[in-house]
């Protein structure tokens, strides 16, 4: 009968555990890079024992160096800043900045107060009314304030993403029947190559005139006709990395795979569903990508040429206000497209990582 050395069994135990927490900390590793907070891995690798001096390494390469360009770059700032002097005053610096945010935030806090004592007292009323046996007095009064910095930023997201929405559902199936067929790629690519360069201030003096025609005269439609224009704007500036992403991931199937498909006699919606998308997701997520990008800074300057409501026009109204602190906004508001740009593409880096795979996962 053999007999199992005890220190042996508890060392291969030990072991299998290792095995098993390092292969969590892999899995979660995607979500993190998602997340952009790739710097976690390393460190959970070295309290969990493996090579801790190389994994502080790669904490410092991840962590350590962006934190400190970000400290460069504010010190550069704060003191290059007071120099460069302009007709407002000099730019101003981080420390101005970040008063400025802490203004916009109250003042944002205070409005959204006003709102819901104006709801309030609105409900009231109604509810007043309703006792009185006046119902057909009650009616629904809207706030008329002035809209907050966040309600702006509210706005512009949701433009950028109703336009995008729209983009990516001309552009996929489009890009999809041009990846099929070359006689629909050769029809569509002129289009592509036509459109593609064209600037949204071209674009946006034609969407205004086309939806002002379209919109019904003295009526309110679903949208307001301001949304409108900015989201068609974004539509037609963003589709086009989509499109020609998806063609390419379409058209750049394996062979062998086309083969089988032919061999195993599948209509077209089988072919598409189970064998395209399947295999040009990963182009197609990086054209969606790039189409929101492209999507976000047109709406900006769509909001700004047009004075529709939107971070857009936010920067413009502090540009022609012309005070003391208008600078100091704008850079916040610099800043925070920037953010919200990141977090987008993040937004879509997240769902091209649930939904597709790579040789890793």
């Amino acid at each position: 009968m053999t007999t199992v050395d005890p220190d042996f069994a508890r060392e291969a135990a030990r072991e299998a555990r290792r095995a098993r927490l390092f292969t969590r900390i892999n899995k979660a590793d995607t979500w993190f890079k998602v997340l952009g907070l790739a710097w976690i891995t390393p460190i959970l690798k070295a309290v969990a024992g493996d090579n801790p001096k190389a994994q502080m390494k790669d904490v410092w390469r991840l962590l350590g160096v962006p934190v400190l360009a970000i400290l460069v770059f504010l010190a550069l700032w704060g003191t290059l800043a007071p120099r460069v002097q302009t007709s407002l005053g000099a730019i101003p610096g981080p420390v101005a900045v970040w008063s400025s945010f802490t203004d916009l935030h109250e003042d944002a806090l205070e409005k959204a107060a006003k709102e819901r004592q104006h709801n309030e007292r609105v409900e009231a009323r109604n509810e007043r009314l309703i006792a009185a046996g006046k119902g057909d007095e009650v009616k629904d009064i809207p706030f008329t304030g002035a809209p907050s910095y966040y309600d702006q930023i509210w706005t512009s997201i949701k433009t950028v993403f109703f336009g995008f929405l729209i983009g990516s559902a001309i552009a996929i199936p489009v890009g999809i029947l041009a990846g099929l067929s070359p006689t629909a790629n050769a029809a569509v690519n002129p289009i592509v190559q036509i459109f593609k360069p064209v600037s949204p201030l071209a674009w946006l003096p034609i969407v205004t005139m086309v939806v002002s025609a379209l919109a019904a005269s003295g009526t309110d439609g679903l949208l307001p006709k301001s949304f409108i224009i900015s989201a068609v704007t974004v539509t037609l500036c963003s589709l086009w990395p989509t499109l020609i992403n998806t063609s390419l991931g379409v058209a750049s199937i394996d062979k062998d795979l086309v083969s089988v498909s032919k061999v195993l006699k599948m209509n077209t919606w089988t072919k598409i569903t189970k064998l395209v998308l399947p295999s040009a997701l990963p182009l197609i997520f990086t054209g969606l990508r790039l189409s929101l990008g492209v999507g976000w800074m047109v709406l900006i300057a769509a909001e700004m040429l047009a004075q529709n409501p939107g971070l857009g026009k936010f920067v413009w109204d502090e540009f022609q206000n012309g005070s003391s602190q208008s600078l100091a906004r704008i850079m916040v508001a610099v800043f925070t497209i920037g953010i919200i740009g990141f977090l987008l593409d993040r937004v879509m880096y997240a769902l091209q990582s649930a939904f597709t795979f790579s040789n890793n996962r």
